[in-house]
């Protein structure tokens, strides 16, 4: 990781509200968020459906504007620049890596990795030799002139992973990047991203429900229903996910606590009230509130399909009966 400590990418007090019409009323999605990715590191957001991981993403990348707050990208502030700065913007810095690959279908592996450079006005026989470069590094090489319907996933997401390489960016936004591959693949993807975040200096910000994927980045940040709930790894404070302590009870009685104080009291879920009074409120957790990040370290020692015992550490498939070998909790 970079030692640098100016943050490639940082957000403060990110709001995001989805209008609705329904019963219930608009549907608040981000509360107040702050994020500080530096150059270099490897950063998971983790929380469930319906936690407002791809919102999040969406608006730390520039794709949609937050209903409040500011983004700063490379130290530019993203929510105050027009279109084309935007673009600019994005194009010299971040890439970003999609669950489904999101490939171009009537476009070869090697113009789909070759489109952004075109769309940056390289050369066509330029940006071709240099996306066959990186394909070849990425064990694509011969795959360069399949179609992505002729493609397997695990090779769909690599030459993804390709596209988003070719301009060089020093920030990639990937949501779910391993979830529509099989664990095989997934694993193989996940190593070819610590090779990049390693050797390259790569920063990377994924969002997922996986905690293999959260193994691999420096730290990680728990999201439930738009808020940071906790945080994981090294090198961090728990105040940095929010600016003061208060908690805000507004008319209606809804609660916002600030993050470090939920994480002190075990995080989200179901609480009673054991006492109140003039301005005291005492609460008690009628529930076990596990975090997302629990397990997912070594492969299982044996086969749940078949109770084949494996006798070595390394193998992927089943030899009796040829199942996947799953991670389970160390």
């Amino acid at each position: 990781m970079s030692e640098s400590t100016e943050p490639i990418l940082e957000a403060n007090a990110l709001y995001h509200i989805y209008d609705s019409k329904a019963e219930d009323g608009n549907v608040i999605a981000l509360r107040g968020l702050h994020v500080k990715v530096k150059p270099g590191e490897a950063v998971a957001v983790v929380g469930p459906s319906g936690s407002g991981k791809s919102t999040l993403l969406k608006c730390l990348g520039g794709l949609m504007k937050p209903s409040s707050g500011i983004v700063s990208l490379d130290g530019s502030n993203m929510t105050r620049l027009t279109g084309k700065e935007l673009v600019e913007l994005r194009q010299r810095t971040v890439s970003f890596i999609f669950q489904e690959g999101n490939l171009l279908p009537d476009l070869s592996a090697l113009d789909n990795v070759a489109q952004p450079l075109r769309h940056q006005k390289v050369p066509y026989r330029e940006a071709k030799r240099r996306a066959q470069e990186l394909l070849d590094e990425l064990g694509m090489g011969h795959r360069s002139e399949g179609l992505p319907s002729m493609l397997s996933g695990g090779e769909q997401q690599r030459v993804a992973i390709a596209r988003a390489l070719i301009t060089n960016p020093r920030l990639i936004l990937a949501d779910e990047p391993t979830g529509a591959l099989d664990p095989i693949t997934s694993r193989e993807v996940l190593a070819l991203f610590k090779q990049l975040h390693e050797t390259k200096g790569v920063a990377f910000l994924m969002v997922t429900h996986s905690a293999e994927v959260a193994a691999f980045c420096d730290r990680s940040l728990e999201l439930r229903d738009g808020r940071f709930i906790a945080q994981h790894g090294a090198d961090f404070e728990v105040t940095d996910l929010a600016e003061s302590r208060e908690l805000i009870v507004d008319d209606i009685g809804t609660m916002v606590l600030s993050p470090d104080l939920l994480l002190e009291m075990g995080g989200a879920g179901r609480y009673e009230v054991e006492e109140v009074g003039d301005g005291r409120l005492v609460l008690v957790s009628t529930e076990e509130n596990e975090s997302l990040l629990v397990g997912g370290k070594t492969l299982a020692p044996s086969c749940p399909a078949c109770l084949h015992t494996y006798t070595d550490e390394d193998t992927q498939l089943c030899p009796e009966c040829g199942s996947s070998r799953p991670m389970v909790q160390a």
